[in-house]
């Protein structure tokens, strides 16, 4: 009864599931099933774990953001490269895998998008690939991608591809050069596809969940160091989604993105060129739009004095009068009563007793102590109308320092 429970929590945002995609269940189960016997019974040798290692950064290329995103140019030696490398992570040919991927950029967190984040974490990480349903992949232009040979030829022979260099080659190459043909077999090719896969389905899983929204909170997307060191440097999602064309993921020179070196180095040697980056001023624009919004959450959380508008103007006869019973201050033309504040006050009650009634504006402004901005937004909270006639305030003094850079809704004309 609780497992039936905890399959309903985890697939109640499923589509209608129609079948079940066998060939790809096969290989999610087969290959971790077969990772798990490697790390129990089989020798793990240094020169194998480094091989593993170096095969997992040379799939994990792959295809995104030549293809999916067009972010630069790639002269055709770094294209062949790229296009083994994805083949060798076993997700889908380049063609296959770069639509599905355009149209889950065009149609985010809709039941247009392949991997809908609002279907949740299990449909997003591997849901949308083991089942079959309904749904259909929004439409995106793919043009390109039918006119470049390289791809369509990969599509083509996609089985023979993924064959060698998903399984023969990681297995031969330890095999023949230090003879360890099982470490190869259970390691470089199990053990590294395995964390391909689950590395790459992370980005359409938790990467709309995890992290923060620096950029944008429009749609789901996040961004997360993580994230990012699980897929190399994929995973500040929410800079992607925001400037998909960029061929960095990773905007900030501390940011681990060894994706965009690498784009970068080729770059340097001549392999690649027309890298794409989104302007920086309009970036920046994003991050501090979604900053301000943070601070105006905070703002609207506070109090703030009256507004000027809203105080009653006061007689200067009636300011006399009301100052017999209570403490009340003229400061800028201001009328404050400090009466609750006599106890807290620094410099004692009997300083501001004795002066109830009195215009204290040059008291206040240095005359006998220059107030902090702590002081001065303080005060103004303690604001009860508007002296008739009373002196009249400098703009900088009716306006407290807290508000001062107080950010407002009204749309520029």
């Amino acid at each position: 009864m609780f497992y039936n429970k905890a399959v309903q929590n985890l697939t109640k945002n499923f589509p209608h599931v129609t079948g079940i995609r066998w060939f790809n269940l096969s290989v999610l189960v087969i290959t971790p099933a077969l990772s798990i016997y490697g790390l129990l019974y089989v020798p793990i040798l240094r020169k194998t774990v480094i091989c593993t290692t170096f095969y997992y950064i040379f799939s994990m290329l792959g295809y995104h953001r030549l293809w999916s995103h067009r972010s630069y140019n790639a002269s055709f030696p770094l294209q062949i490269i790229l296009i083994l490398a994805g083949a060798s992570a076993v997700q889908g040919s380049c063609f296959w895998w770069a639509r599905r991927h355009r149209s889950h950029h065009r149609h985010t967190d809709t039941d247009l998008d392949p991997y809908n984040a609002e279907r949740g974490l299990l449909w997003t990480h591997i849901g949308w690939m083991i089942f079959e349903s309904d749904l259909r992949p929004g439409p995106t232009d793919i043009s390109d991608l039918r006119k470049d040979p390289l791809v369509q030829w990969q599509h083509k022979r996609y089985f023979y591809i993924l064959a060698v260099f998903g399984y023969l080659l990681p297995m031969t190459i330890p095999g023949l050069l230090w003879g360890d043909w099982r470490g190869g077999f259970f390691f470089v090719g199990s053990l590294r596809m395995t964390a391909c896969h689950h590395s790459t389905f992370c980005i359409n899983s938790i990467a709309h969940y995890l992290g923060s929204t620096p950029y944008d909170d429009k749609h789901s997307p996040r961004d997360h160091l993580v994230s990012a060191i699980l897929t190399m440097g994929e995973g500040y999602h929410n800079f992607h989604h925001q400037f998909p064309m960029d061929y960095r993921n990773a905007f900030r020179w501390y940011q681990y993105d060894p994706t965009k070196w690498f784009i970068a180095v080729c770059h340097y040697l001549g392999l690649a060129s027309h890298l794409r980056v989104f302007p920086s001023n309009e970036i920046e624009k994003g991050a501090l739009t979604m900053k301000l919004k943070a601070l105006k959450d905070i703002q609207d959380s506070l109090k703030w004095p009256v507004s000027p508008d809203d105080l009653p103007i006061v007689t200067w006869e009636t300011f006399q009068e009301e100052s017999q019973s209570r403490t009340l201050l003229l400061v800028s033309g201001f009328i404050h009563d400090a009466s609750l504040f006599l106890d807290s006050h620094p410099g004692g009650q009997g300083l501001l007793t004795r002066n109830t009634g009195k215009d204290m504006t040059a008291a206040f402004f240095g005359g006998v102590y220059d107030h902090s901005h702590a002081a001065h937004n303080l005060l103004a909270m303690m604001r009860v109308g508007i002296l008739a006639g009373g002196v009249e305030a400098p703009a900088e003094h009716a306006i407290p320092p807290s508000q001062r850079l107080f950010i407002g809704t009204n749309i520029p004309h």
